[in-house]
C-alpha cells in the first residue's frame, strides 16, 4: 500500500464510527454513578454545598492517613472471618444477602440485639454476630443448599438464628427468609450451589458481579424509577458492597482480585447521609430536614429517599476527586472512603454526638 492509499482498517473504524457501532469498551458498568448524578442534577429536596465537601475532602484524606485506612481494616474487626477460603465467601454472600434494615426507635437496652462472645452487638454488627453464632451452633445458615430447604430452613430456625437478648424481634424477619429461599434456588439453577462460581462467571470485574447479582436476584436488583426517567435508576447497595466486602477481605487478590474495583461507588444507605449533613456536604430543604429530625417514615423509591441516597453517592464520588486532585499518589476509592465515613458515624452515635438522626427508612435495600 502506498502512501497516498487509505488505510481500509482505519476506514472501517471510522465508518462504525459515524454510524454509532463502534464499541471501543466492552467492560461492564454498573450504571450507579450514572443514576446518582442525573438524580443529583434534577433534584430539589437535597443539595450538595461545593465547599463543605472540599473542606471534607481534606479532612477525610487527613484521618485516613493518621489511621492507615486500608483493606486491611475491614479483617481486623472480631467479627468478621479471618479464612481466605470459599468458606469465607460463603460468609459474606449470606451477611449481604441480609445486610438490610436493623434501626429501632427503642433506646440501646431495649433495641434489638445480639449477645456472643461476651458482648451484646446492635446494628449491622448484630447480623455478623448472629451468623457467626449459628455456625457455632452448627446451623449451616451460609449453605444454599439449606436456603432451599423448606423443612430446615423456616421461619422458626430463623427467628432462633436471629434471637435478640431483648425483646424485639430482628426487623423484616420473613423478608429475609424471602431472600435466603430466593437466592437459593438461584445458586442451584445457574451457579451448581457454588459461590466461588458466581464470582467466576464476572471474569474478574466488579462491575460485571454487580450487573449478575442484580440481574440474576431479584432482592439485589434495588432500583426504581424517578422523575419519568425512562431508565430506573440503579443504587444497588447491597450487589456493590458484597463486591466491596469480598475485595476488602482479601485485601484484592484471589477471589477479592477485581481489576475495575473503583467502579464501585459509596453504598446509599442512611448513615453516610447522616454524617455527609453533619459535616455540612448535603443540605436538606426545611420539610424534608424537619422530616428527619422528626424521624417520620420516608418511603422507599419515594423522590425524597432517592435524592437523600442519589446525592450522597455523587457527594463521596466529588470527595474521591477531591482527594485524588490533591493527592494523586493516594490510594482511595469510594469503599474506603464509605467504611471511613460509617465508621465515623457510629463513632460519634456511640459518644452521643450526633447533631442529626438518620433518615427512617425500611426497607430491604439498605
Amino acid at each position: 500500500m502506498s502512501d497516498d492509499e487509505a488505510d481500509p482498517e482505519l476506514l472501517e473504524l471510522l465508518r462504525q464510527h459515524l454510524q454509532g457501532k463502534l464499541n471501543v469498551s466492552e467492560e461492564p458498568e454498573t450504571g450507579v454513578l450514572e443514576s446518582a448524578e442525573y438524580v443529583y442534577d434534577n433534584a430539589i429536596d437535597v443539595a450538595i454545598d461545593m465547599r463543605s465537601t472540599k473542606r471534607a475532602a481534606a479532612a477525610i484524606h487527613s484521618q485516613m492517613q493518621q489511621k492507615n485506612y486500608s483493606t486491611a481494616t475491614w479483617a481486623e474487626h472480631e467479627l468478621h472471618p479471618k479464612a481466605k477460603d470459599e468458606s469465607t465467601v460463603a460468609f459474606i454472600f449470606t451477611m449481604d444477602l441480609l445486610n438490610f434494615s436493623f434501626w429501632s426507635e427503642l433506646p440501646d437496652d431495649k433495641r434489638f440485639a445480639v449477645s456472643y462472645r461476651d458482648k451484646t452487638w446492635t446494628g449491622y454488627w448484630s447480623l455478623v454476630a448472629s451468623i457467626q453464632r449459628a455456625l457455632d451452633e452448627d446451623i449451616p445458615i451460609t449453605s444454599s443448599d439449606f436456603w432451599q430447604s423448606e423443612e430446615e430452613c423456616t421461619l422458626e430456625c430463623l427467628r432462633h438464628v436471629f434471637r435478640s437478648c431483648t425483646d424485639e424481634e430482628i426487623p423484616l424477619l420473613e423478608e429475609r427468609l424471602a431472600c435466603l429461599r430466593e437466592a437459593g434456588q438461584v445458586m442451584y439453577e445457574k451457579y451448581e450451589c457454588s459461590f466461588t462460581n458466581l464470582i467466576d462467571a464476572a471474569a474478574g470485574s466488579a462491575a460485571g458481579l454487580v450487573n449478575i447479582l442484580a440481574r440474576d436476584f431479584a432482592c439485589f436488583r434495588d432500583e426504581h424509577a424517578f422523575d419519568g426517567r425512562r431508565k430506573p435508576v440503579r443504587f444497588l447497595k447491597r450487589a456493590q458492597i458484597l463486591v466491596a466486602d469480598i475485595w476488602a477481605c482479601f485485601q484484592g487478590e484471589g477471589y477479592g482480585e477485581f481489576r475495575d474495583i473503583d467502579k464501585i461507588t459509596m453504598f446509599a444507605d442512611y448513615r453516610v447521609p447522616q454524617i455527609l449533613n453533619t459535616m455540612g456536604c448535603l443540605y436538606y430543604s426545611p420539610l424534608v430536614d424537619m422530616t428527619v429530625r422528626q424521624r417520620s417514615l420516608i418511603p422507599s423509591g419515594s423522590s425524597w429517599e432517592m435524592q437523600l441516597r442519589a446525592c450522597s453517592i455523587w457527594c463521596v464520588e466529588l470527595i474521591r476527586r477531591e482527594i485524588l486532585a490533591q493527592h494523586p499518589d493516594t490510594k482511595v476509592n469510594a469503599i474506603l472512603i464509605d467504611f471511613f465515613l460509617y465508621d465515623l458515624m457510629k463513632e460519634m452515635e456511640a459518644n452521643n454526638q450526633e447533631t442529626i438522626p438518620h433518615h427512617r427508612t425500611r426497607s430491604i435495600w439498605y
